[in-house]
């Protein structure tokens, strides 16, 4: 809450199979980073072992993203990152650089991979394997834990690298959908990305995080808005 600020709304137009969305961040961009020194916050970071970081928090300062990472990091806690969106690499490569080296897994999909590829001056920015694997092997400060890379590509296959071995790279399919299936792509990446930590947190392997989160986003598209399927589906 802050005092004063008005909650941040999304307005989206839905055309086809393709989305305009327009912001307000109101309240969101005005995070301090005190609120992590709060007793009753920064007991809860004391405790968790996982913490998930939204590209976009990255737009407007870095600051208290890079405190939780750093914290997460030099306490072996696992840190993960979504890129978000293409414009986060694309506007903000400096903050993503300087967050990139404590995270521990970092979801994205086709395309926000490929800003990337081009933002670090990549000479293919198209082909995903190479991206995934040159994005595990970017520096990594905490280098008893392998950094897993993990890029989507909507109804096409799943690929996953990682600093352990980048040159083995891994790729997961996916059950592609009819065009009538598909109805709203907004949050599909948040599901997938959802899926895959909670299964993560629960100690399964990564093929199978892959799975659980393909099947939370394929059931997010198949609906409007970001939302799952009720009555709740079991996908563990």
């Amino acid at each position: 809450m802050k005092a004063g600020e008005r909650t941040g709304a999304c307005a989206v137009v839905l055309t086809g199979h393709h989305r305009s969305l327009v912001t307000t961040l109101g309240a969101a961009e005005k995070f301090d980073k005190s609120h992590l020194s709060t007793p009753e916050v920064a007991e809860i970071i004391e405790n968790a072992q996982f913490f998930y970081l939204g590209g976009f928090f990255l737009t407007h300062g870095v600051e208290s993203a890079l405190e939780l990472a750093k914290t997460a990091s030099n306490a072996s806690k696992v840190f993960a990152m979504n890129l978000s969106a293409p414009f986060i690499a694309q506007f903000f490569k400096v903050q993503l650089d300087q967050i990139l080296p404590y995270v521990d897994i970092l979801i994205g999909n086709d395309a926000e991979a490929a800003a990337w590829a081009s933002a670090a001056g990549l000479a293919d920015t198209t082909d995903v394997p190479t991206i995934a694997k040159t994005l595990a092997k970017q520096t990594k400060a905490n280098a008893s834990r392998p950094r897993i890379v993990v890029i989507t590509r909507g109804e096409k296959s799943t690929y996953v690298a990682t600093s352990e071995k980048p040159e083995d790279i891994q790729e997961y399919p996916t059950t592609p959908l009819s065009d009538d299936e598909i109805v709203d792509t907004n949050g599909a990446g948040d599901a997938f990305a959802g899926g895959f930590m909670a299964a993560y947190v629960l100690g399964k392997p990564v093929g199978e995080c892959v799975a659980v989160g393909s099947k939370l986003g394929t059931m997010c598209v198949k609906q409007i808005g970001p939302q799952l399927q009720w009555p709740k589906v079991q996908v563990l």
